[in-house]
């Protein structure tokens, strides 16, 4: 596929379960999310998917105010601009559906720059942790070092 062909991405739809299959396929550390408001996905000039966005409800129940959604995954298969372009394309749907704010979290070995392509703020640092408790012990599946927030409003 020449370079050009491959520049030009699109942004699709793409069902729930389409999406928790790519994320299965591509994600390096986390597995799909169990639930979402919506997904789309980033496709080809010959319509393969190259990538998709998962967005819900904040994990944070602090953030959880009924306006604001969290992108809870985002995986490519590593075509340049398909992370900015999903980035980019969660806010203005979820906009579009009334949110007035869209956060997402990125370890500090992730750069952030898709973010930054697509307009996002980094606001700031979380302590990372896991979500086991004494009263509530849970295996911890994901990554629980220290993260960053982003932000788009």
């Amino acid at each position: 596929m020449d370079k050009k062909k491959r520049d030009k991405l699109m942004i699709v739809p793409i069902t729930f379960k389409e999406a928790c299959k790519f994320v299965e396929e591509h994600h390096r550390h986390h597995q799909p999310s169990r639930g979402c408001k919506f997904c789309i996905g980033v496709a080809d000039e010959d319509e393969k998917i190259r990538g998709v966005a998962m967005v819900g409800r904040p994990v944070n129940r602090m953030l959880d105010d009924g306006w604001t959604v969290e992108v809870n995954r985002v995986a490519t298969d590593g075509c340049p601009n398909a992370c900015s372009a999903l980035y980019g394309a969660a806010w203005r749907v979820a906009r579009a559906m009334g949110y007035r704010k869209c956060v997402t979290y990125t370890l500090p070995q992730e750069g952030g720059a898709s973010l930054r392509g697509a307009g996002w703020k980094l606001i700031g640092e979380t302590t990372g942790g896991s979500w086991s408790r004494k009263s509530r012990p849970r295996v911890d599946l994901h990554p629980t070092q220290q993260k960053f927030r982003w932000e788009k409003e």
